[in-house]
């Protein structure tokens, strides 16, 4: 089993000494550092470097839950990612680890706060579309590109029960790509949506 840490600092000027210090002092053989990306972003290639390296049985280590990710939907899709594929996951400032029934039920309450957050999105994506008809501008789909006809795809091969291995090996992705995909395609509540014209 290794241990794999991850750290990430949002400027090219910041410090990542702190975290990679902590990570080490914390038992990881290993340290990938992003530097300049946003926690908001979803590709972030250090981060997609660990994702394609871990193996069942290894530990993917933070010092903090938001260097993971910003946003609590994009967080547990990606601890979701990481049970799928035998991988565990602990945060030493918030002292969470899968492997533990605490850790566990920490991440249920998350859980719980990331619907409370698409149901509060979805409602201001409807209060949206209603002042802008008001206004008289007239709501509507983006057209398809190859990237979200991807996105669609995944969110349906996942809707149908597919694991992200699985599919990326249909979509010729790596499993970081899907990952981000599917967090794309839950976001957008897109699961099992029919392409349009």
């Amino acid at each position: 089993m290794a241990s794999l840490g991850y750290a990430r600092v949002s400027t090219v000027e910041q410090n990542a000494d702190l975290q990679t210090r902590a990570l080490k002092d914390a038992g990881c053989q290993k340290v990938y550092t992003d530097h300049g990306v946003s926690g908001t972003k979803a590709k972030r290639p250090q981060l997609d470097k660990l994702l394609e390296h871990a193996r069942a049985g290894d530990e993917l280590v933070v010092w903090k839950l938001d260097r993971l990710g910003r946003n609590t939907r994009q967080l547990l899709d990606l601890i979701d990612h990481l049970e799928s594929e035998g991988v565990h996951f602990r945060s030493l400032t918030e002292g969470i680890a899968t492997t533990g029934p605490m850790g566990k039920a920490m991440l249920t309450v998350m859980s719980a706060f990331a619907q409370l957050e698409r149901d509060q999105l979805a409602e201001r994506t409807k209060a949206g579309m209603a002042a802008a008809a008001a206004r008289g501008r007239k709501g509507g789909r983006p057209a398809v590109t190859p990237e979200t006809e991807k996105v669609r795809q995944a969110g349906q091969y996942r809707h149908a029960g597919l694991n992200p291995p699985e599919i990326a090996k249909l979509l010729g992705l790596s499993r970081a790509t899907v990952y981000r995909y599917l967090s794309l395609s839950a976001a957008e509540g897109n699961y099992g949506a029919p392409p349009h014209a």
